[in-house]
């Protein structure tokens, strides 16, 4: 892992403890980053193969639009229960520019930056519960969920 200033292993790297992993994010191998880090907390919490595959993707997406659109943020993982389920959290936020229109960006293949429009949408199909909150000059953040199904599903 890279350390610069700022920044630490144990900042990008899993924990032992139950509190969130801290992902700095502002270039794109942290994005790599992230994505190792959510794929390995999703099998540490029993997730199969394509559940910490659909999490590692959509850790991937929104790190990826911190990257191209803010420049800088975190993603924080953690371990989530709730109503008897349990799962993974991912809080990805930003401080700024912010989103003008949600609603725009959360359609398939609406893009600011010349890409294909499928990194919110496809997150939000990946991922169990999705929510988005942003403001221009304020920052987005960007909260999922992903539970851990029964395998007899």
């Amino acid at each position: 892992m890279k350390d610069g200033p700022g920044r630490s292993a144990r900042d990008a790297g899993p924990s032992e403890t139950r509190g969130p992993i801290r992902v700095p994010i502002r270039e794109e191998s942290d994005v790599a980053i992230a994505r190792q880090c959510a794929r390995e907390l999703a099998g540490r919490e029993g997730f199969r193969e394509a559940g910490a595959a659909a999490i590692a993707t959509a850790v991937s997406e929104v790190a990826r639009n911190i990257v191209v659109h803010a420049g800088a943020g975190e993603v924080l993982l953690g371990v989530v229960k709730e109503r008897g389920r349990r799962g993974v959290v991912v809080v990805a936020r930003d401080d700024e520019p912010g989103i003008s229109n949600v609603e725009e960006a959360m359609q398939d293949g609406y893009s600011t930056s010349g890409g294909l429009g499928l990194g919110l949408p496809g997150a939000r199909r990946l991922m169990d519960d999705f929510t988005l909150a942003s403001a221009i000059g304020t920052g987005t953040i960007v909260t999922m969920k992903k539970w851990v199904h029964d395998p007899d599903e």
